[in-house]
């Protein structure tokens, strides 16, 4: 055992956290080792010591009571080591060789499950998922209680260990997707996974891929409603919201909660967000094809109030556009890294007084700061941050194209953006797969 010990002391010797603390347990001397930072030693011992009392009561040997209490382990360096940066403490007894790893009462150092910060819910449960996958799966199960709710954890990474976990219903899922997604975590297990590019490194997909292959939400409700449509969960610890997968076109217009809503209510919710990505896409490309290359498209009294509306501006239509994209992104960048307290009042305040200030110097038209804040407001229209962000960079495509070929050169840039909706496909679902649900044939 003194061998066991000094390796664990040459591993995590170095760390102040680190204890070692001799002890009596059921007349047998121990050894407790641990990270004070993880665990509380003082009430872990205080409710071992009446577990094992309770144990002796009931007339349970030495042997059967350190099973009991937890796992026993023999000349296992790696394991006790591991186990102790997991939180746990470990047990050494005295004159043997064994070990056991008890879970201790830890300290809180988790954060409790709070409403939703990045989705807003109307109505609807307003729990969302934290940092810790024990608690997401948890609040996913109280969700979801079925039987068919299948969970797959595991662990990867060689230096830094992160849990991974792998949730499905087995009546709604392909198999095929699910065996898949095992075999590729199984294949690159030794990768270190702490962001969404670790996660699709793991699975193999490209790093090139402007949509992003995975569909994020915080809320256990939604995640549940997903997998009902025969979708699957991942969840990493530490990432506080669920990964679905596959991602398909139509999650940016489709929320459960619309369902709250009676049936027209809510097709018109989604229909306003089809229109959305629309005027997202086409606005900005529109406004600089009708200026700058087709102008005889227009009426000739719209025409006269655009042409009045860029009087004195000096820069072509496509530099005027392109000046203002870019101090858009800089406001809805500086949004989210600004403290809450000042940021929205902040942007706000700037976005307002910098508009003014460049139409009226004559730096750009008045119609453009229109266009510009409807194209803003449709792309936030959209379901999911990880879309929004990909059709804010597919509007600049639209942009040039219009630029060189006016209004052929916007419907090319829509064509083009719609092929590579089409080409892209995930598991070998399509991201244009109109409903991925299986459908029940027995019976």
């Amino acid at each position: 055992m003194e061998t066991l010990i000094t390796d664990i002391k040459i591993a995590l010797g170095d760390n102040d956290d680190f204890f070692i603390k001799r002890d009596y347990l059921i007349e047998e001397e121990v050894v407790f080792l641990g990270l004070n930072t993880l665990l509380d030693i003082t009430k872990t011992k205080t409710t071992l010591q009446k577990q094992t009392e309770s144990l002796i009561l009931k007339g349970k040997t030495t042997q059967l009571l350190f099973n009991l209490i937890g796992d026993v382990f023999e000349n296992d360096t790696k394991r006790a080591i591991s186990s102790i940066l997991e939180g746990k403490l470990i047990i050494f007894i005295e004159n043997t060789k064994q070990f056991i790893i008890y879970e201790p009462i830890s300290k809180s150092i988790n954060r409790s499950i709070e409403i939703p910060t990045n989705e807003n819910v109307i109505q609807g449960p307003l729990n969302s998922f934290t940092e810790d996958i024990d608690t997401n799966i948890g609040l996913l199960r109280k969700q979801l209680i079925s039987k068919q709710l299948i969970v797959h954890t595991t662990s990867t990474g060689m230096v830094q260990k992160t849990n991974v976990s792998l949730l499905y219903l087995n009546d709604k899922v392909d198999q095929k997707l699910v065996d898949n997604i095992k075999s590729l975590i199984e294949k690159n297990n030794d990768l270190e996974i702490t962001d969404l590019q670790g996660l699709s490194k793991m699975l193999e997909f490209s790093s090139w891929d402007t949509i992003s292959k995975f569909n994020t939400t915080e809320l256990p409700f939604h995640a549940s409603q997903f997998l009902k449509r025969g979708r699957v969960i991942l969840f990493v610890n530490q990432l506080p919201f669920a990964l679905i997968l596959p991602n398909l076109i139509w999650d940016m217009f489709i929320v459960e909660n619309d369902r709250n809503f009676p049936f027209p209510i809510m097709i018109a919710i989604r229909f306003l967000r089809i229109i959305g990505i629309l005027v997202a896409l086409i606005a900005p490309g529109l406004y600089v094809a009708l200026v700058a290359v087709n102008p005889e498209v227009l009426q000739i009294e719209l025409a006269l109030s655009v042409a009045q509306s860029r009087e004195g501006v000096p820069y072509p239509a496509l530099v005027e556009v392109i000046i203002m994209l870019i101090v858009l992104e800089l406001i809805i960048e500086a949004s989210v890294r600004l403290p809450k307290s000042v940021g929205q009042t902040i942007t706000m305040v700037g976005g307002i007084i910098l508009g003014q200030a460049v139409v009226e110097a004559k730096l750009v038209s008045n119609l453009l700061i229109i266009i510009l804040a409807a194209t803003t407001i449709a792309n936030s229209t959209l379901v999911g941050t990880q879309s929004t962000t990909s059709i804010r960079l597919f509007k600049y495509i639209n942009i040039i194209l219009s630029s060189l070929y006016g209004v052929l050169g916007l419907v090319t840039g829509i064509v083009l953006i719609c092929s590579y909706f089409a080409s892209l496909t995930t598991f070998g679902k399509s991201y244009l797969y109109l409903n991925i649900e299986r459908k029940d044939n027995s019976g």
